[in-house]
């Protein structure tokens, strides 16, 4: 990574995490808006979105930018000085856009679904995350486990740096066990990204149905995620 810019870098983290959004969240839409081929298609079908969405970027970027898409992700890094505070802000703003654009690109492609869905929880659905228990408390314990689990088990993955491809194709499966097993509760976000920016598009969308973007809880998926990875990234340094 060292003989790429900055600038080449948070491209590629820009794209990358457009990717993601675009992939994850359009599987969710998928599944979740009235009349599209997959209406009703289940759980596991979002859990390979989002998993597949994950390990493509990562495939994609991995040896340009390390692929972190994922705010919590760079800040668990920097906390454990593995990745220099500098260039944090340039990654995370890199993310933030990167999360706007694939979530206007699900836009663009469900809008005439979005106008037939009637069911604002699922259209918010789409774009951020709620507690289905309506509990902050719930949602943040969600957040922050399974965001542990998802960066304790990325930097194990990918220490060995021997086959950086199978590290991130494990790393696929792992996002979409997450994703069937702990994202009964919350979605889930385990990226403040991934939830942050579609909420803020949501506000923005001229949805007839869509309800409120549930402001109240959105500090939940960018708190307890950072939390949870950083929190991971401490314990796997100190012990490994």
């Amino acid at each position: 990574m060292d003989h790429y810019t900055l600038l080449t870098r948070c491209i590629a983290e820009f794209i990358g995490t457009a990717i993601m959004v675009a992939l994850g969240n359009g599987s969710v839409a998928n599944v979740e808006l009235k009349g599209t081929k997959g209406f009703h298609g289940g759980w596991v079908l979002i859990g390979f979105g989002y998993g597949i969405g994950v390990m493509i970027p990562a495939m994609m970027f991995a040896t340009i930018s390390g692929a972190q898409i994922n705010p919590a992700m760079t800040l668990a890094l920097a906390f454990t000085n593995q990745f220099p505070w500098h260039e944090v802000l340039p990654y995370i703003v890199a993310q933030l856009l990167g999360a706007t654009v694939g979530q206007i690109a699900v836009v663009l492609t469900y809008k005439p679904y979005y106008d037939k869905t009637t069911n604002c929880e699922c259209v918010l659905g789409t774009f951020a995350t709620i507690d289905s228990a309506h509990s902050y408390l719930n949602g943040f314990i969600n957040e922050l486990i399974g965001t542990f689990l998802l960066v304790l088990g990325a930097l194990a993955m990918t220490a060995d740096k021997l086959d950086p491809r199978a590290d991130f194709i494990a790393l696929g499966f792992l996002v979409m066990c997450l994703v069937i097993s702990f994202g009964g509760p919350t979605g889930p976000a385990l990226n403040p990204a991934r939830d942050i920016m579609p909420r803020i598009v949501h506000a923005f969308c001229p949805f007839k149905n869509k309800g409120g973007s549930h402001w109240k809880y959105s500090w939940v998926p960018i708190v307890a995620p950072i939390i949870g990875a950083t929190l991971a990234a401490i314990l796997y340094k100190t012990i490994f």
